[in-house]
């Protein structure tokens, strides 16, 4: 699949894998094994195969360790030494290591969601209009993820990321500029947060 790229730059994906598994028993998602590679590599499989040119990893607990088993070779690599404090924290530092390059926006994707693939990521790419776009998978009309946030966006929504909501709170501020993409025919949103989630993990 070609790049998504248009006259105003290319959209890049951002992957938030900094979670450390405290369910988990302390075990950092980014280095859990899905179908025989690590659960990071295989998100960045994912993203890389639905279009997106250039891909920010954003690392948190062990990152150390990720950077040295994990195989991600072309992507940039963001530490984010404040992971601890949730889900927000790794947006904003993801968000910040994209200013200046040039991309229109960011494919956000979470590294424990490997039920969805390169096709609901293609989706929420296919909705891209310009950096003003905001656009959702949706999962039976739920907002999920992967989000996709429009350049003129990035500042509002690092405003408001907290805790574990990252864009959230921005989202619900502005629900009616968001455009849902139905995937529930070819995506499952489920989280490997719990001993009981690593079922799903082939």
């Amino acid at each position: 699949m070609t790049d998504h790229r248009d006259g105003h730059g290319e959209i890049a994906g951002l992957l938030l894998a900094a979670g450390g598994g405290r369910r988990l028993g302390g075990r950092p998602k980014a280095l859990l094994e899905h179908r025989g590679r690590l659960l990071v590599e295989h998100s960045v499989d994912v993203l890389r195969a639905a279009g997106c040119g250039t891909v920010h990893v954003v690392l948190g607990a062990r990152a150390a360790e990720v950077r040295e088993r994990a195989a991600l070779g072309g992507c940039v690599l963001v530490d984010n030494p404040a992971w601890a404090s949730g889900m927000g924290s790794s947006l904003r530092a993801g968000l910040e290591s994209l200013a200046g390059t040039g991309v229109r926006a960011a494919l956000v994707s979470l590294v424990d969601q490997p039920g969805i693939g390169p096709a609901a990521v293609s989706r929420v790419l296919g909705a891209y209009e310009n950096d003003s776009s905001l656009v959702s998978a949706a999962y039976d009309g739920v907002r999920g993820h992967p989000v996709l946030l429009g350049a003129a966006h990035w500042a509002g929504v690092a405003a408001t990321a907290a805790g574990d909501r990252g864009a959230r709170a921005y989202l619900r501020e502005h629900a009616a500029a968001v455009r849902l993409v139905e995937c529930a025919d070819v995506a499952e949103p489920y989280d490997i947060d719990t001993e009981a989630d690593l079922g799903h993990l082939e």
